[in-house]
């Protein structure tokens, strides 16, 4: 007690002129509405650019958590488009009676691993055979083509990516109809960059032209894009093209993609196997 007087005593200067400051500033704010409007004006910008940067904070720890969220509302939308349903249309007197039912579903999932300077790359997903994912299945992102599911544990899969040499995609130009097959690794190992072959030289293919999925395959829906025409290529004595293709997807920057899961795959499959037995 005697050390805190003495502290006292010494500084009294300091704490009376601590006192007398607070109460001519409360004295002024209190008379004086101008300096009043000033002051709280001044404090409610402080507390609120305080709460803002607490709001920002609290928004960057969730960020996880939203994109989770938005990546699974992405595959629900996905489910619910046109080109994810099959088509039965019934003809009678002229009138169309057409049904539509689901065939495509897509499984969320996170890349948790990847590669794009390999010659045959791989990509690793944090989903597996529990959440329904089979190898066969195809994977694609906002971008578009990914990659086909090669192997799947309970909990995680690899993904044999677009950028592996041995991956074939089938592919068209928007417009042409002509079937051909999208191959990466020809020339050279551009991430960015891939060719399209077995596009009759007869078609007329622009510079721009889009490049998307056909009809034919299994995996993909029809339409799903894969990139751009950069260029087009004659073989040497034969009919078809080389083009070459500026791909969709950023493979350097994978984040959540959807594995597509064909409800009918099953059943074309079959049918096409009994088909090959029977030649």
């Amino acid at each position: 007690m005697r050390n805190l007087w003495l502290f006292i005593s010494k500084y009294n200067a300091f704490f009376l002129f601590v006192i007398f400051f607070v109460s001519s500033l409360t004295l002024l704010l209190r008379y004086n509405s101008y300096q009043k409007a000033s002051v709280l004006n001044s404090s409610n910008q402080v507390v609120g650019t305080a709460f803002e940067n607490v709001n920002h904070f609290e928004s960057y720890l969730n960020l996880g958590r939203v994109n989770d969220s938005l990546a699974t509302e992405n595959a629900r939308l996905r489910g619910m488009l046109k080109l994810s349903k099959s088509n039965d249309s019934v003809v009678q007197k002229a009138v169309n009676d057409t049904l539509t039912h689901q065939q495509y579903t897509y499984i969320v999932a996170k890349v948790i691993n990847n590669s794009v300077n390999q010659k045959n790359n791989f990509i690793t997903l944090n989903r597996g055979k529990k959440h329904g994912i089979v190898k066969g299945m195809g994977v694609i992102s906002t971008g578009g083509v990914v990659g086909i599911v090669a192997d799947a544990s309970d909990n995680f899969s690899t993904v044999q990516s677009v950028l592996n040499n041995d991956t074939r995609i089938s592919a068209t130009i928007v417009g042409s109809n002509a079937p051909g097959s999208l191959i990466w690794g020809i020339g050279n190992f551009d991430y960015r960059q891939a060719v399209l072959q077995d596009i009759p030289n007869d078609k007329q293919v622009k510079r721009g032209a889009r490049v998307v999925t056909t009809p034919y395959s299994a995996i993909f829906p029809a339409g799903i894009p894969i990139g751009t025409v950069i260029a087009t290529d004659k073989k040497g004595g034969s009919s078809f093209l080389d083009i070459e293709v500026k791909l969709s997807v950023d493979f350097s920057n994978l984040g959540y993609v959807y594995v597509v899961n064909n409800l009918m795959a099953a059943e074309q499959l079959q049918l096409e196997a009994n088909s090959k037995k029977d030649e």
